[in-house]
């Protein structure tokens, strides 16, 4: 069981050489190439994503890699082409709502290109819902689409900022609008509809898209006979809102910074392994880039995947899966070496697709403030974090390669 580290262990001193090479500078500035406004959030099958898989693979071609992309099919994918409207007039004054800030749209939502107006009823109420928005949440999902209501008006947290963060994959689509209003604005709607008539105007401009998906793969260390390690990291974002840049400096450039840069500095090493990297897309719409890539790995692959490496917080968290121990000693290892504490801990990344298929994998999150936000901006990814996150990956595949010894 993995435990936080309280004494490090003293680093042998070819392993101290090669961590002194990562750069924290190279890493930072990744971050910032891959949250530019020119990439528009990365989303998978848009220009931004393709684009972002593209200049991966040239920097993976320049430290003499073998690099190949592979495009796949993602199907389902939510798209906000247009910004939603919600407003509600009662007793004579209209309060207008900032889309993910006040509300958003709930991914079941049926499409609602142009805004609608109608009177609102309260679950409670009796009356007849056709034609009129529901206040509610799930429970009262069937009602409304068995009486043909206008839509569901729902209610939805925030994160510590105030936003409420974008999702672009989930649950099936009902056959009624459906939007989320932050919990105290769900509260005082629900108020004023039991004191006087509301009226609720909104759009909802939100559909299913099929796109294709870009992988990036890259063989950079060959050695007959030695260990084989996958270092992954996903680069696509969930995208720009039609009106609001999502940068995804967190979730996940600087995941992607991190391993990079690991790769760059183990590849320059005469390690008896064999390494490779892959820059998975579409982990957002359902870890569908790793289910894609999964199929095409060697068994006896150990996989080592990073979400996140922007704010760590007390320790890296770590989730392992498939026939692990070895890799997990060896991570356990490094983390001593490198100073940086480890504790078991969920993350729902695409490591979850390798350890499935029955692939000795791992995934480390190091924190992702701004969480699918506008917030989510490179200077919120910490230089420690990136450095830390590089140093332990980097570590960490010394370690298998040196497992004999």
């Amino acid at each position: 069981m993995l435990r936080m580290t309280s004494s490090p262990l003293i680093q042998a001193p070819a392993l101290v050489a090669v961590l002194g090479r990562i750069s924290v500078q190279r890493m930072s500035a990744t971050v910032q190439e891959l949250a530019h406004d020119r990439y528009a959030g990365r989303r998978v099958g848009t220009a931004g994503g393709r684009s972002a898989a593209a200049w991966l693979a040239e920097q993976l071609r320049a430290l003499g890699a073998e690099v190949e992309s592979e495009s796949f099919t993602v199907t389902s994918v939510r798209e906000l082409y247009g910004t939603p409207v919600l407003e509600w007039t009662a007793d004579g004054r209209t309060r207008r709502l900032e889309h993910r800030r006040e509300f958003v749209e709930h991914l079941a939502s049926a499409e609602l290109p142009h805004a609608h107006a109608a009177p609102v009823v309260a679950p409670t109420d009796t009356a007849d819902v056709h034609g009129r928005w529901v206040l509610g949440d799930a429970a009262d999902w069937a009602r409304a689409e068995e009486g043909g209501a206008a839509g569901v008006l729902t209610a939805r947290g925030t994160d510590a900022d105030g936003w409420m963060p974008k999702m672009i994959a989930g649950p099936g689509v009902r056959t009624v609008p459906v939007i989320a209003l932050r919990p105290d604005l769900h509260r005082e709607l629900g108020e004023a509809v039991t004191r006087t008539a509301v009226q609720v105007t909104a759009s909802m401009p939100l559909r299913s898209v099929s796109v294709d998906g870009l992988n990036v793969y890259a063989h950079l260390n060959r050695s007959h006979g030695a260990p084989r390690v996958l270092l992954t990291a996903h680069h696509d974002g969930v995208g720009d809102d039609p009106q609001r840049r999502l940068p995804a400096a967190a979730d996940n450039a600087s995941g992607v910074a991190a391993i990079l840069e690991a790769a760059r500095v183990l590849s320059a090493q005469a390690l008896p392994i064999n390494l490779s990297v892959a820059f998975l897309d579409a982990e957002e719409a359902g870890a569908l880039g790793s289910a894609h890539h999964v199929r095409a790995v060697p068994p006896d692959t150990l996989v080592i995947n990073l979400d996140g490496a922007a704010k760590l917080h007390e320790a890296a968290s770590v989730e392992a899966g498939g026939p692990a121990h070895g890799l997990l000693a060896a991570l356990d290892q490094a983390g001593r070496e490198t100073g940086v504490p480890l504790r078991a801990g969920a993350m729902a990344s695409d490591n979850r697709r390798y350890a499935a298929a029955g692939l000795a994998a791992i995934g480390i999150g190091m924190g992702m403030p701004g969480y699918q936000t506008p917030a989510e901006t490179p200077d919120r990814v910490e230089a420690g974090t990136l450095l830390a996150a590089a140093r332990l990956v980097t570590a960490t595949v010394w370690r298998l390669a040196h497992a004999d010894s």
